[in-house]
């Protein structure tokens, strides 16, 4: 199964800039000389590119008049990227940014998606500001706007329908064209749309994708597992390729109000070689510098953690976060990542048409939360045990050349897809399934046609009734040698989740066998054969409990996706008997193949990893 990873060319390393002498006002006080000083402190440490921004207010002072004398201080910007041999992706529309929302003074509330004149006003600004520099060699790339998200509806309002929000980006893409512009071009929304997040914003990342050159999330999770918070970026990434097209990590980063130094330069180097392995082919960290002087500007002056987020200080002395960029130039640089792509994979994590999709009567934002929060804990057990997973998506069709698909927590499917299922059962690949009954109740019981056929049991559920789990800890004792794991051997795992989602799904088999049992000797886990296949079947909702635990990683999920991982014959091209060193591949066109380990413990360790 193909990981795809495509490339908008050049790989982008870099930052999101705004100067020291004004923040999103530095338009208004822009000092030559001391952007050159900035731009040559990211250069020397291994920087190429830059993301810039176009204040809206001061740029489009009328609805009808640019004001020249900033475009000019935007030339001479451009300029200085060239004279240090760095490119920038220059950004339109900012009304948003660091915490506040700045309108034209013309605005006057009117709606930036529907209101036909205001659709126009932007379309216009945009094909003036890419005609003045659409041969500019500085530029690399274009942004229509910048989190628009957040700055098209206020706080409480309902999002914008997603076809005005998709009619408004055709147009402003059209208006870059217009401009003469060639460069790729994308909306800089943050990829916050449906098909990634599970919640509904207008902005919706495949159809975007139909006409934009690449995918740009915007990356700022909190958690309360550390191996989870690590992994946010990627799992978000991983999702984000949606739409076939690149995609560049456009925001991610923190301020420096919220950590230590240390764990700064730890959290960036996690996130950029989880990214890298999830698919990402550019990184632009928020931002180039603090603002220290800045303190009574809005946003500075009522989010003064804004400040300092950069990865140089307000003096330009670089930080523990521009270290970390520099050294992951130098590992790109060696491996040559221009011509390197992920290696295939033959795990599969299915996503759930029900994460982007509202289907009738049904609980939609709860059902999406499940799909959501269960598939980011599969990916980090998948990471734990070094299955490579690919995502393959209900929407799309499901990819059919998997040796094991996994179904984490899995509560609904639409009917065709567990037709298809058993079609790849019966070709010979494996098909995993904990069972869930859901976050609520309505519709309890599984959704799935012929659970029982399939999975070779027959359930002994009481109707409108859940089985509830009332053990704190739940033990999987194998009953039978299967995979690399041994008769007698015992998993345990910590329950967790609300009245509905913590309960079991209590079987009789039938032509399945049993391979674990729980504490009470029922059945835990099941196989059944399916033509030249298996039909797997975990009778507890693992990755659903393990998501709603803090500090719960590594959990012994992971050991289960080893053990049927084996049983299914799938190739483990590189792999560490440590879950808190993750190892992966990448495949350089020329043939070499590198391995990536990427370590979740504080302090050193040794590994010896196995090829």
């Amino acid at each position: 199964m193909r990981r795809p990873s495509p490339r908008l060319g050049a790989t982008w390393l870099g930052v999101n800039f705004w100067s020291r002498t004004g923040g999103p006002l530095m338009w208004r006080n822009y000092d030559p000389a001391v952007v050159r000083a900035e731009l040559a402190t990211l250069a020397r440490h291994g920087l190429t590119v830059t993301r810039s921004f176009c204040y809206w207010p001061d740029f489009h002072p009328e609805p009808d008049r640019i004001d020249e004398r900033l475009v000019d201080r935007l030339a001479d910007f451009l300029d200085a990227h060239s004279e240090l041999g760095l490119r920038t992706v220059p950004t339109f529309l900012v009304g948003h940014m660091s915490g506040e929302n700045w309108d034209p003074p013309w605005r006057h509330g009117r709606d930036l998606y529907a209101d036909v004149e205001m659709v126009s006003r932007q379309a216009w600004f945009i094909e003036r500001i890419s005609r003045r520099f659409q041969d500019h060699p500085a530029v690399a790339a274009w942004l229509v706007s910048n989190e628009m998200p957040i700055y098209g509806r206020r706080r409480g309002e309902p999002p914008a329908p997603r076809e005005h929000v998709t009619a408004w980006a055709r147009l402003m893409v059209h208006a870059v064209r217009a401009g003469g512009a060639t460069q790729p071009v994308s909306i800089g929304d943050g990829a916050w749309g449906i098909e990634v997040t599970g919640v509904e914003n207008g902005f919706s990342v495949r159809e975007l994708a139909e006409f934009t050159d690449f995918t740009g999330p915007h990356v700022y999770p909190t958690d309360n597992d550390p191996v989870r918070q690590n992994l946010n970026a990627a799992f978000l990434c991983e999702l984000a390729a949606v739409g076939g097209r690149p995609v560049v990590l456009e925001e991610f980063g923190l301020s420096g109000d919220w950590a230590s130094e240390e764990n700064t330069a730890l959290y960036y180097r996690q996130v950029l070689h989880t990214t890298l392995l999830a698919g990402a082919t550019g990184w632009l960290a928020w931002n180039n510098t603090d603002f220290d002087d800045l303190a009574d500007q809005d946003p500075y002056r009522h989010h003064p953690f804004e400040m300092h987020f950069g990865v140089t200080d307000s003096a330009g002395r670089p930080k523990a976060a521009l270290r970390e960029l520099e050294s992951f130039a130098r590992t790109l640089s060696e491996m040559d990542f221009d011509r390197v792509r992920r290696a295939d994979t033959e795990v599969a994590l299915v996503v759930s048409s029900y994460l982007e999709r509202g289907y009738p009567l049904t609980v939609v934002e709860d059902d999406r939360r499940l799909v959501f929060q269960s598939l980011r804990q599969a990916y980090v057990a998948a990471r734990e045990a070094d299955l490579a997973p690919g995502f393959t998506r209900e929407q799309d069709g499901l990819a059919d050349d998997a040796r094991l698909y996994l179904l984490p927590s899995t509560r609904q499917l639409m009917a065709p897809t567990f037709r298809r299922l058993a079609e790849f059962a019966r070709a010979g690949a494996t098909v995993y399934l904990s069972y869930c009954s859901g976050t609520h109740g309505g519709n309890r019981g599984p959704w799935f046609p012929g659970l029982g056929d399939f999975f070779g049991v027959r359930t002994e559920l009481r109707y409108g009734l859940v089985a509830p789990i009332l053990e704190d800890i739940v033990s999987m004792r194998f009953v039978q040698d299967y995979g690399c794991l041994r008769a007698d051997q015992v998993l345990g795992f910590q329950a967790g989740g609300n009245e509905h989602g913590r309960a079991f799904l209590p079987v009789t088999p039938t032509t399945a066998e049993v391979l674990a049992v729980d504490d009470y000797g029922r059945p835990f886990l099941l196989r059944n054969r399916i033509g030249a296949g298996w039909a797997v079947l975990c009778t507890y909702p693992l990755e659903y409990m393990a998501s709603t635990q803090p500090d719960v990683n590594p959990e012994a999920t992971y050991r289960l996706y080893q053990t049927l991982a084996v049983a299914a014959g799938v190739r483990r091209e590189a792999t560490v008997d440590d879950p808190m060193v993750f190892a992966d591949v990448l495949v350089h066109e020329d043939g070499r193949r590198f391995q990536v380990l990427v370590s979740q413990h504080d302090g050193t360790v040794e590994v010896s990893p196995l090829v």
